[in-house]
């Protein structure tokens, strides 16, 4: 029965989309694990879907397998180009800590992406914005 299931909230991981130099349309996303344990069997679903001058748009959807992610620590999950920033960019997060599984939801909606919503991002000490 789905009432007997239990989905656990999900804490202390993120997702950012980090200018790489100052100045410079580099950009990449990722995962970043603020918890004391390390997370294993991590996988990210990303895609990017709206509108962009009255046409509908939809990215290819990546998968990306990670086996394990330390704690306090981060990992690379794929560039990103500005020209998608219009789009929502949705991160689906699925692992596993202590055998039981995780997952979330990180969605980027259109035009968040932006200098003026840049913050630092921890354990990577760049700026970005960050979806906690």
């Amino acid at each position: 029965m789905i009432k007997d299931i239990v989905f656990p909230e999900v804490e202390d991981v993120a997702v950012a989309v980090v200018q790489q130099h100052e100045g410079l349309d580099e950009y990449d996303v990722y995962l970043i694990n603020m918890k004391f344990a390390d997370i294993k069997n991590v996988l990210v679903v990303s895609n990017g879907y709206g509108d962009i001058d009255n046409r509908h748009l939809k990215t290819s959807t990546l998968r990306h397998f990670v086996e394990e992610v330390k704690q306090h620590s981060f990992v690379k999950i794929e560039p990103i180009q500005k020209e998608v920033f219009g789009l929502s960019n949705e991160y689906w997060v699925s692992f596993t800590l202590n055998g039981q599984m995780f997952d979330k939801q990180f969605i980027f909606l259109p035009e968040t992406i932006i200098e003026s919503n840049f913050t630092q991002v921890p354990l990577i000490h760049k700026k970005g914005v960050l979806i906690r």
